[in-house]
This record gives structure tokens, sequence and C-alpha cells, in this order.
């Protein structure tokens, strides 16, 4: 790489890598919806049950909708207390092995602040190993389930990260 100003920032990002805690809410029903919900957390920053609920007053207003954009019921929220803000994500999956994802963003510790995120914004790189965990949790237990429908979606409701991710 010849261009030291994207070492350098590289560089800031690797010395400041650290592990973050990933708990899960639990899972509910919201809209329609099947929902796993989950706590990611900076050093410091702790996702209170207020963060909780609004978290899931948000997913359920964004998935009131989400049969119109082809979901097929089953949607995964993660409320991140982040190091530079609180994010909210409503991740669905939708028709033809597709998901739609909606990011949302505020001041770290104002639930009420959270406003979707900017276009094209996507999950950083605590935020994406919860969702690799749960589309490996979405093919193995429901795609590739054994079962009636109830048991595997029972399975993929029990399917869940718990502990520090990097």
């Amino acid at each position: 790489m010849s261009r030291p100003g994207v070492q350098k920032a590289l560089q800031a990002l690797a010395e400041g890598h650290h592990a973050r805690v990933v708990r899960p809410l639990g899972s509910s029903e919201i809209a329609d919806h099947s929902v796993k919900a989950y706590a990611i957390e900076a050093p410091g920053r702790t996702v209170t049950e207020q963060d909780a609920r609004t978290a899931l007053r948000i997913a359920g207003d964004h998935l009131a909708s989400a049969q119109l954009r082809g979901s097929l019921g089953l949607s995964v929220v993660l409320m991140h207390a982040g190091g530079d803000g609180d994010y909210v994500l409503v991740h669905t999956w939708i028709e033809g092995y597709m998901s739609d994802l909606a990011v949302f963003t505020g001041p770290a510790g104002d639930p009420d602040q959270l406003r979707p995120g900017r276009s094209g914004l996507a999950p950083c790189v605590w935020e994406a190993a919860v969702l690799a965990h749960e589309r490996d949790a979405f093919s193995r237990q429901v795609l590739d389930g054994a079962g009636s429908f109830d048991e595997r979606l029972a399975a993929w409701r029990g399917d869940v990260l718990e502990g520090e991710v990097r």
C-alpha cells in the first residue's frame, strides 16, 4: 500500500480495536414479526431497559411497513451503545434470500434522539459480527433446519450470540 494516509488510518483503527460485549435481550412478537433483540456495549457503556424499549419501539415502527419490502416475518434488532453514539439496527429477512437493513443513529445516552442514519450507512465491525451469527442461525435453523416450521422458528429464536465480539 503506497498511500501513507491510508496506512496511518488503518494503524489507528488497529490500535483502537477492542472487544465489545454482546448479550441477547430475548425474542418477542412485534408488528407481525418474530424479533430477536441484542445489546452491544462499548467499554463503559450499558444498554439500559429504557434503551431496549426504545429500540423495540423504533423496530416496531419500521416493521409496520416491512411487508411492502417483502418481509418474511423474521427480524433481528441490535441496540448498540457505541463509543461515539447510540445505534439501532433493524435487520429483516425478505423474499429471495435477501435482507432489509435500517440503521438509526443518535447521541450517546439519549435514545429519544435516534433518527434514520444517512444513506449508505452499514454495520460496524461489532454489529457485523452479530449479523454474521444471525445469517448462520437463519440458514442453519430455518432454511436447512429439520421439523415443522414452528420447531425451526423456535430453534432460530434460541440460537443466540453472547459474550465478546471483536
